[in-house]
């Protein structure tokens, strides 16, 4: 049954993510059926079915609805973790009651879990009550290629809205958080005469809080792809349940010499060591999947039954599955099965090694064939690729699995023995230094690759066959050589793919409430605007490309925050050849004035300056912008940053006709896309660069209907994610959009009449 029980778990995770019509009718007339014929392991599959499916149906119900954006809510709740970022506290809140201030509002009464951010918060330990006033959004994030899908991340952590405190009613501590062996036990490591970095990293290793390492622990962990070594996996509850195995077996041993190796309880002992530890790590969902893993090991290998490995990895997946269905959308779940899958393939059916330079043999192989996979399955869930990662881990693994992990929980067990314990904990200060060395070593001389999301998945395959190539039995040597010869000079062979001489790739990326153009032709890079910069001093520009890109121009329209605070974080991490600003604007670094009349060619595309004037003392920041018309062929496109309708009439009658792409003036608002200029351009196609759930509910219903009556087809990133489009290729106006809305696959207008229905 462990493979059905499995299969009708994952099966339930779907019907309850895509909830065809009809299901709870037709889930309740099969199982009448299999009950009506005493089928009852398949009517329990059924019930397995129906209980993965409603979770996952629950949780979609739970999402905060969009009639309740900008409400005030009266919430009370445990708070989960508490992250410092200064000014800036993140809380992750177990929602216990919500209201909405409105009785007229709709409830929000559902809502399970919250992450929240709190300005200037006051001292807030993880475990207290707390009540407090909040708005809060639906969970999304941004949407652009290649990219981190922050709204995926909140929908498999099961947080169903985002926001933050209020200020005023002042929010208020109803519980002080009760006694947590957990909290305790960082406290007490805190108090060690350790260096900061050994107690971050004793504290992930031992008690899963990942949350304790800092930014550039995880860059480097990212980097070496070495980021499984922090998780509490099977490796660290399966040293403890074997440890509390051993003391318990060799009790036994002593108190019944004769019977010890027919007792049970050692066993039972060994089990509840991994739940204990398990719960100590905070029973987040890797530590609950290494739990949950390490009791099917434990059964199996008692003997009381023996399963086949197949079985056994089928039953963990299920009960995973069962226990909680949200993690089929976590990449963790999928990586640690497939490791575990192929560590079968590897051993299944061969000889156990012999003495300690066979085992030592068996390892060095096992990691070398794990390596491919694991690269395969981290470029699919993270787009990324660690080269340093197959040679790192040879050394990693073993060093942290065989002696930082057990140094670590030997300093925890021997804490009555001062003397003992402060041993273990000095020696895994030195060798987690030396860890370190060796990682940094390794990006220095291999450094993090983002290959282009064209090539993440022909690479993954590629990488995922080499694996299976020399993991599956019975191949002959021939096959396996040849095979990865011919793959691995195709894997080489891949490249990005480069916009061809005469074409030009425009990207309307999805940055909140700002602006960020890319335009890319075959030999020429050029950004308009570079985003915005919140509060918190995120810029979305960060998240967009891996340090060290190249830009030949960056244009920004103006100074204001939305259209120019990424330009720090630009001049930090990538190298651009010039920066162009209106006259009298400060963006913070050393600029060229855009000026109407500049013009220049790059691969066939002309680029021309329509405004500003070279006096511009008279104008606003916004009716200073830089007006960029680019033509490709027989296409165009216009950029008119955030001027109002009065300049827009200044330059109209300069603007080359036809438009097939208008970036709509500023986001959308009323005060640009007057009806002069869009009755005079009628462009085929506009795009907003505008914000999810804003406040300011860009774009304008008058502009969106403006454009409607002149003929547009009208997208908007606040609904479709980033837009690319092609121009200048033969079948014309190619676009993509990232976000693929569903109302947006028919309709009497095709994909052009969506955008309004917001309206």
């Amino acid at each position: 049954m462990a493979m059905p029980l499995a299969l009708a778990a994952l099966v339930g995770v779907g019907l309850g993510h895509w909830v065809p019509a009809a299901l709870f009718e037709g889930w309740a007339l099969c199982l009448l059926f299999l009950l009506g014929r005493g089928q009852w392991r398949a009517a329990g599959l059924a019930v397995a079915i129906f209980f993965t499916s409603s979770q996952v149906l629950l949780a979609k119900g739970a999402v905060l609805p969009d009639g309740l954006l900008r409400a005030d809510l009266f919430l009370t709740g445990r708070i989960e973790s508490v992250e410092d970022e200064g000014r800036l506290s993140r809380l992750m809140v177990r929602v216990e009651s919500c209201r909405p201030l409105d009785l007229a509002r709709l409830p929000c009464d559902a809502l399970r879990r919250v992450r929240l951010s709190f300005f200037q918060a006051p001292e807030i330990q993880a475990g207290e009550r707390w009540a407090m006033t909040v708005r809060l959004r639906p969970p999304a994030g941004f949407a652009n290629p290649g990219t981190f899908d922050y709204g995926a991340w909140l929908w498999r952590e099961g947080i169903q809205a985002t926001g933050y405190v209020r200020s005023e009613p002042a929010a208020e501590r109803l519980e002080t958080a009760p006694m947590s062996l957990r909290q305790r036990a960082l406290g007490y490591l805190d108090e060690q005469e350790l260096s900061p970095q050994t107690r971050r990293w004793l504290a992930a290793l031992t008690l899963g809080a990942g949350d304790r390492l800092a930014r550039d622990d995880w860059d480097l962990l990212n980097a070496s792809g070495t980021t499984h070594l922090v998780v509490i996996s099977g490796l660290h509850v399966g040293l403890v349940a074997a440890f509390a195995l051993l003391m318990g077996r060799g009790l036994a041993r002593l108190v019944m010499p004769r019977r010890w190796r027919m007792t049970v309880w050692p066993w039972w002992l060994a089990g509840v060591a991994a739940v204990g530890y398990a719960w100590l790590a905070g029973l987040q969902p890797p530590a609950m999947r290494a739990m949950i893993m390490t009791l099917v090991g434990l059964w199996v290998a008692s003997g009381r039954h023996a399963p086949g490995p197949w079985q056994a990895w089928w039953l963990a997946l299920g009960l995973v599955v069962l226990v909680d269905p949200l993690s089929a959308w976590r990449p963790g779940l999928w990586l640690s099965f497939l490791a575990v899958a192929l560590l079968i393939l590897i051993w299944q059916g061969r000889v156990r090694p012999r003495g300690l330079l066979g085992w030592g043999w068996g390892l060095l192989r096992t990691q070398v064939l794990l390596a491919p996979l694991m690269a395969a399955a981290v470029l699919l869930a993270f787009a990324r690729l660690a080269p340093a990662a197959p040679l790192v881990n040879l050394v990693a693994v073993p060093l942290v699995s065989t002696v930082l992990v057990p140094l670590g929980l030997l300093g925890w067990l021997l804490t009555p023995v001062p003397l003992l314990g402060t041993l273990c904990w000095w020696l895994f200060e030195r060798i987690t230094q030396l860890l370190v060395g060796l990682l940094e070593l390794a990006v220095d001389n291999l450094p993090l690759w983002w290959p282009s999301p064209e090539q993440v998945v022909p690479l993954a395959l590629m990488l995922g066959l080499v694996a299976l190539l020399w993991s599956l039995p019975g191949l002959v040597r021939a096959l396996r050589v040849g095979a990865t010869l011919l793959l691995i000079p195709a894997m080489l062979g891949l490249s990005t793919p480069v916009p061809e001489p005469g074409t030009l790739r425009i990207r309307v990326q999805d940055v909140g409430q700002g602006q960020l153009i890319e335009l890319r032709s075959a030999s020429y890079r050029l950004l308009y605007d570079t985003g915005p910069r919140f509060a918190s001093g995120f810029a979305p520009l960060s998240s967009l490309w891996p340090a060290g890109q190249y830009f030949d121009d960056v244009m920004v329209s103006h100074d204001d925050l939305d259209h120019a605070g990424g330009v720090t974080v630009l001049d930090e991490r990538h190298t651009v050849g010039r920066f162009l600003a209106p006259p009298g604007e400060s963006i913070g670094v050393p600029v060229d004035s855009c000026l109407r009349g500049q013009a220049w060619q790059r691969d066939g595309v002309s680029y021309r300056v329509l405004w500003p004037p070279e006096e511009t003392a008279e104008l606003s920041s916004n009716d200073r912008s830089c007006v960029l018309e680019v033509t490709v062929g027989n296409d165009r496109l216009l950029i008119t940053g955030d001027v109002g309708r009065e300049i827009e009439r200044l330059f109209l009658l300069d603007v080359e006709l036809p438009v097939t792409l208008l970036v709509a003036g500023h986001h959308g608002s009323r005060s640009s896309s007057g009806p002069q200029l869009v009755q005079a351009l009628a462009p085929q196609t506009v795009v907003y660069s505008a914000a999810r759930h804003s406040a300011f509910g860009h774009p304008h219903d008058e502009v969106v209907r403006r454009f409607r009556r002149a003929g547009s087809c009208q997208w908007s990133t606040a609904l479709d994610g980033a837009v690319t489009l092609w121009m200048g290729r033969a079948e014309g106006l190619a676009l993509h959009a990232a976000r693929d809305m569903p109302w947006r696959r028919g309709g009497v207008e095709g994909r052009c009449h969506a955008v309004e229905s917001r309206h």
